[in-house]
C-alpha cells in the first residue's frame, strides 16, 4: 500500500515531517494505562519492531508485568510521521511497539524469548506478505543492560535457526546512546486489535526455541 519501498533512503531524502505529534489518546485501551510518560518509578521501557505493530502490541499487552503498550514510527529521520508517510519507505521508519513493564514482574530476557520466537528474525525488509522497510526486526534498548541482553539473545537464537537451517538473523539492535526517538501513530493504531477484533495479525514465528 503507498507504494512500499524495500531499500532504505538516506536523511537527506527522508520527508520534512511535523514538528508536532500526532494526536492521540492518552489512555491504554485494554491496561487503562497511560501510553505517554512520564512513568512509575521502577518501570522500564524498550521498543521493539516485529512487522505490523497490530498483533505485536497485542501480543504484549497481554503478559502480566506489563504496564502499557503503544504502537508508533521509530528508527528513522522523519519527525512525527504519518502512517501513510511511513508506508512511503520516505521516512526511514520501522512499526515499533513501546513495551513499559515492570521488571520486578516480568523480566527482560522474557520479553527478549516473546519477540525472538513470535516473529521471523530472518527476512530483511519485510515480514511474510508484508513488504516494506516499514516492516523490518529490530530492537531498540533504554538502557545498557537490555543492550547487552538483547545482544546476547540475538547470538543465542541464531544459534538455533543455523541449527534447523534457516538464514542469519538481520534484526537491528540499536543502544540507548543512539538516537532513535519513537513516535506514537495515529490514534486508530492504538490498541487496533481491541478495538477491530478480526483485524490483521500478521505474526508467524519460525517454530525455533529462544534457549534464554
Amino acid at each position: 500500500m503507498f507504494g512500499l519501498k524495500t531499500q532504505m533512503i538516506s536523511k537527506d531524502q527522508a520527508l520534512t515531517g511535523r514538528p508536532d505529534p500526532l494526536p492521540t489518546d492518552d489512555i491504554h485501551a485494554v491496561l487503562g494505562t497511560p501510553i505517554k510518560g512520564p512513568f512509575p518509578e521502577g518501570l522500564e521501557t524498550v521498543v521493539v519492531a516485529m512487522g505490523c505493530f497490530w498483533g505485536v502490541e497485542r501480543l504484549f499487552w497481554k503478559q502480566d508485568g506489563v504496564y502499557s503498550t503503544a504502537a508508533g514510527y521509530i528508527g528513522g529521520y522523519t519527525p512525527n510521521p504519518t502512517y501513510k508517510e511511513v508506508c512511503s519507505g520516505q521516512t526511514g521508519h520501522t512499526e515499533g511497539v513501546q513495551i513499559v513493564y515492570d521488571p520486578a514482574k516480568i523480566s527482560f530476557n522474557q520479553l527478549l524469548k516473546l519477540f525472538w520466537e513470535e516473529h521471523n528474525p530472518t527476512q530483511g525488509h519485510r515480514q511474510g506478505n508484508d513488504v516494506g522497510t516499514q516492516y523490518r526486526s529490530a530492537i531498540f534498548a533504554r538502557t545498557d543492560a537490555q543492550y547487552q541482553a538483547a545482544l546476547a539473545s540475538k547470538a543465542a537464537f541464531e544459534a538455533g535457526l543455523k541449527a534447523r537451517g534457516l538464514g542469519e538473523i538481520t534484526t537491528e539492535i540499536f543502544g540507548p546512546d543512539e538516537d532513535t526517538p519513537f513516535y506514537y501513530a495515529e490514534d486508530y493504531h492504538q490498541g487496533y486489535l481491541e478495538k477491530n477484533p478480526g483485524g490483521y495479525c500478521g505474526l508467524k514465528g519460525t517454530g525455533v526455541v529462544c534457549a534464554i
